[in-house]
Formats: structure tokens, C-alpha cells, sequence
């Protein structure tokens, strides 16, 4: 599947447009558009197109292909986007071991790589590189969050599980990086798996005094939906990936009441993230996930880059990108010295605004949280 989206000059539904710039921008986006994550390569693919719609520049031009969750295929499209397409700037890439098979080898060629999601630890630590920015977050960031959150809430065991791929594993190393309790299990399952029989078995029988989970896309919703059908009654939490929105609505009303960590929600109360809520909603129909605004806020730092130097400039335009000069819908933002958020990070609870299944900040879990391999970056 190929689509080559090109952003059209119009006028900037949130009142933001672009300066004029020197030199076009080719933007490769390698995203999952199919298959159980599907939803999350196409919503952070549309925030990402909306702020380039919205700014009203005509000089970024985006290539897009569907990875299938597939590293060889993401391979193969990063290897022609370089060579055929000779694209300046690569991004859209959700799945960390996608990313560490497209990442290195792109920025060892002096593109520059912009993370709309994956954050794995060797990118952020040994493997980091000048020309590779994560707009997200570090892999472990939500996750070192809901372990902090553990905490607070006074749970004592906890049974925790995640996929076997780099970011499960970063997800279960940031859990534990901030948890003080004892664990009642810690279970790896398999990448895109969707039945937890066993697991659910295992925790049932733990002893666990409550669960946290890393299970995205596809994999959450076919958890949430068997461990509500289990009637095990032991309290989950879990990172935003395990109640974004699209997941919620595949799950139903079995997620109301969990409280998961992020550090986006719509309800974060500030001019730039009210603006693209509505935006959102008004161009696609839906509600924004964190992948889509996620999406948005890469696509309005590249053009906050294009405002001040130009891509053949690397490091100017290098700088331009790290100054981060632009209004994120998170509010605060800014790189640490491994091209990693500076960021808030939140506790939400899943709530129902009318039929709708969403989410709402009910704390704070982090302020201004760096990442954990900043000393491990040598560039």
C-alpha cells in the first residue's frame, strides 16, 4: 500500500502559518497502515498531516508507506526513500524493533530521523546520533511514571507483563526503574499476540495485590476484553498505549475507572493542544490519541526548523531542531542533551463523556522527566 500525500497551501484553521522558507522539504513517513496496529500508524500519520495542513506550507512534500509492522519492509521502503526518493527527512515509524532496524542505518547516511513514537533505549543511550530526535518520549518514560504511580497508590505486589520487543523491555526496565514493591510476576508474551489464557491464569494465581500492562494496538484490546470476561478482580494500570482511544472503544466499559500514565491527554489545558482537539476532531471525525498528537507536534518542529535554516544546512538545521521552538500541545517542551523530552508526565483515569470512552488528568506522576541514558550518549 502507497499513498503520497502532499500538503496543499490553505488557509491555517488553528491561525498558525509558516514563514517563508529557502528550500523545499521531502519528508519519508514509514508508519504501520494496516494490520492490528494499524490505528496507531494512521493516527499519528493524520496529526501529522493536519499541522502540515494547518500551517499553510506548500513546501513539505510527504511520501508515505505502510510498514506492515514488518521490519524487513520498512527496510526495504527507508533503503528507496533514500535512494529513489532522496528524501531529506525520515519519521512515522511506531514499532522499536522497526526503528532499530531503519534508524541507524538512515542517520549514518545524514538523514535526519524524527520519532512520531518508538524511543528504545539503545537510541537513547550508545546508539544515539545528531540527526535522530524523539518528539514522543523515551521508551521507559510512561512506564517509570506508572511505576512512581504504584507507589502513591500503595500497591504492594504487582503482576507485570509486556511484549517480548525493545520496548516491552523498556517498558518493564522503566516500571521497575521507580517501583519499591515486590513483584508477583513478570511475564514477556509474544509480539501481536491476542490470547492470554495462560496469562491471566498466571495472574489469578500470584497473589498480586494489582497488574501492570504494556500491551498496544491490537494486543490491549484482546486483553482488556479477556481479563474483563475472566472476572479476575485485581486492579490494572498501564501506560497510555493500553488506553489510548481507539482502544477504549474496542474494549468498552471494562476500562472505566483505570488509571494509566501519559504525557499528552486532550484535557491538558493550554491554547495549541485546545486548538488541535478541535482541529482534530473537525477534519477526521474522532477524537486525537497521544499518537496523533504525537504526529502533530513532529510535523510543527520540522517547520519550526524550515523557519530558520535549511535542511542542506545539517547543522543549522540541526540547531534549529533542538532549539524546539515551537508550541507543543504538551505544553512545556524541550530536548535533553540526547534528543529525548523534557516533559510532564500524568496520571489519567478512563472516564465516559456522553457514549464517548476517554480519558482525564487526575495527576500528576513527573515534572520535567529526562530520560535514564543521557549519560550513556556520547555525541
Amino acid at each position: 500500500m502507497k499513498l503520497i500525500a502532499k500538503s496543499l497551501a490553505a488557509l491555517a484553521v488553528l491561525g498558525m502559518t509558516s514563514a517563508a522558507i529557502a528550500d523545499p522539504v521531502k519528508v519519508g513517513m514509514i508508519t504501520t497502515l494496516s494490520g492490528g496496529g494499524a490505528s496507531l500508524g494512521i493516527d499519528a500519520r493524520d496529526g501529522f498531516m493536519l499541522a502540515i495542513k494547518n500551517s499553510g506550507n506548500n513546501d513539505v512534500d510527504v511520501v508515505i508507506e505502510d510498514d506492515q509492522q514488518k521490519p524487513d519492509v520498512a527496510v526495504q521502503i527507508a533503503d528507496k526513500m533514500i535512494q529513489s526518493d532522496k528524501v531529506d527527512v525520515l519519521t512515522g515509524i511506531i514499532w522499536s524493533n522497526l526503528a532499530m532496524a531503519v534508524v541507524p542505518s538512515a542517520t549514518a547516511q545524514g538523514k535526519f530521523y524524527l520519532s512520531v513514537n518508538a524511543a528504545p533505549s539503545q537510541l537513547a543511550g550508545p546508539g544515539c546520533n545528531p540527526n535522530y530526535f524523539s518528539i514522543s518520549y523515551q521508551n521507559d518514560n510512561l512506564h517509570e511514571a506508572a511505576g512512581a504511580y504504584a507507589n502513591d497508590a500503595g500497591y504492594k505486589n504487582m503482576f507485570i507483563l509486556a511484549p517480548n520487543y525493545p520496548a516491552g523491555k523498556d517498558s518493564l526496565s522503566g516500571f521497575k526503574r521507580f517501583y519499591e514493591g515486590e513483584l508477583a510476576g513478570e511475564v514477556y508474551t509474544q509480539l501481536g499476540q491476542t490470547d492470554y489464557a495462560a496469562e491471566i491464569a498466571q495472574i489469578r494465581a500470584s497473589g498480586a495485590d494489582s497488574v501492570f500492562f504494556f500491551l498496544p494496538g491490537g494486543m490491549g484490546i484482546a486483553f482488556m476484553k479477556q481479563y474483563a470476561q475472566s472476572g479476575v478482580d485485581i486492579p490494572l494500570i498501564g501506560p497510555a498505549f493500553s488506553f489510548d482511544q481507539n482502544i477504549l472503544q474496542a474494549v468498552g466499559d471494562a476500562a472505566l475507572g483505570v488509571k494509566n500514565t501519559a504525557n499528552w491527554s486532550k484535557d491538558i489545558d493550554n491554547a495549541a493542544n485546545k486548538a488541535f482537539v478541535e482541529s482534530y476532531q473537525a477534519e477526521y471525525g474522532r477524537l486525537p490519541s497521544v499518537y496523533a498528537s504525537y504526529g502533530y507536534d513532529t510535523a510543527n518542529l520540522l517547520l519550526s526548523a524550515m523557519d530558520k535554516a535549511s535542511v542542506g544546512d545539517a547543522d543549522a538545521f540541526r540547531a534549529a531542531l533542538e532549539a524546539a521552538d515551537f508550541d507543543s500541545v504538551r505544553g512545556k517542551f524541550s530536548f535533553a542533551s540526547n534528543h529525548h523530552p523534557i516533559q510532564d508526565i500524568y496520571v489519567r483515569e478512563v472516564v465516559k463523556e456522553g457514549d464517548i470512552l476517554t480519558n482525564k488528568i487526575v495527576a500528576t506522576a513527573m515534572t520535567d522527566r529526562d530520560n535514564a541514558y543521557i549519560g550513556d550518549c556520547k555525541m
